[in-house]
């Protein structure tokens, strides 16, 4: 948890442990997620960070402790989590292509959509591309389509798979001042692989190495420490864009 936040953590995973046939993808997985701004979760390629969040809303099987909010969720199936305020926004966006960006919010929120406070304050650029296709979107719009489709339901905690993936560095500065505004209000849960972007807008970081937490901490003093970080996340952590 933020080392400036007293509060009791939004989500706290304890023994979390997934397996696939015969792989143990996550061994024994256990952090806090602070109940304000941004908890980064980084690693090599193949560590287990997208399955975390997975498991975090039943989408793998899992085995430990899961609380959101006070309540083990568990044993709650991925309707109920989701309902209950977890958002997430995976790695591919999965927007609808061939339906517009109105219809795409619409779905989520019949009455607004696009109209919706929250897309026009957060997502301007949207507003006027409410009649155009998802699927002929930049990638960078397609991704401030889904963060706003999530973000049109009442969200207590935010799951983000990797959102600068694939973008130029104009588009990943504005992802990054989106998820810095939304962090404001609701706490976010990372998965990300440009260090710039975690510097700028993280709290705090933990680390998977191999399905394991090998570090928590702060993440400015990760990423100050270099030697640290590239014993920890490798090669494959360099700077990808701008933030």
């Amino acid at each position: 948890m933020s080392s400036t936040d007293t509060r009791d953590p939004v989500l706290r995973v304890e023994d979390l442990h997934v397996r696939y046939g015969g792989s143990h993808i996550l061994q024994g997985v256990s952090f806090d997620v602070a109940a304000t701004g941004v908890t980064a979760l980084l690693g090599r390629n193949g560590v287990g960070k997208t399955t975390t969040l997975k498991a975090i809303l039943g989408l793998a099987p899992r085995t430990g402790r899961i609380v959101a909010n006070g309540t083990e969720i568990q044993k709650h199936p991925t309707t109920r989590i989701v309902r209950d305020g977890i958002g997430y926004v995976p790695e591919d966006r999965e927007v609808f292509g061939g339906l517009t960006v109105e219809e795409n919010l619409r779905l989520v929120d019949r009455d607004r959509g696009i109209d919706a406070p929250v897309v026009q304050r957060l997502f301007p650029d949207l507003v006027p591309r409410r009649s155009q296709r998802a699927g002929t979107l930049s990638g960078g719009q397609q991704q401030m389509v889904a963060l706003a489709r999530v973000l049109l339901r009442p969200t207590t905690l935010l799951l983000v798979d990797e959102p600068t993936k694939g973008l130029a560095p104009k588009l990943v500065t504005e992802v990054a001042d989106v998820l810095a505004e939304v962090a404001r209000s609701t706490p976010v849960l990372l998965v990300e692989q440009n260090l710039p972007l975690v510097r700028r807008i993280a709290d705090d970081v933990v680390v998977l190495d191999a399905g394991r937490v090998v570090h928590r901490g702060s993440a400015a003093d990760l990423i100050a420490d270099a030697d640290r970080t590239r014993e920890l996340l490798g090669v494959s952590m360099r700077k990808e864009g701008a933030a």
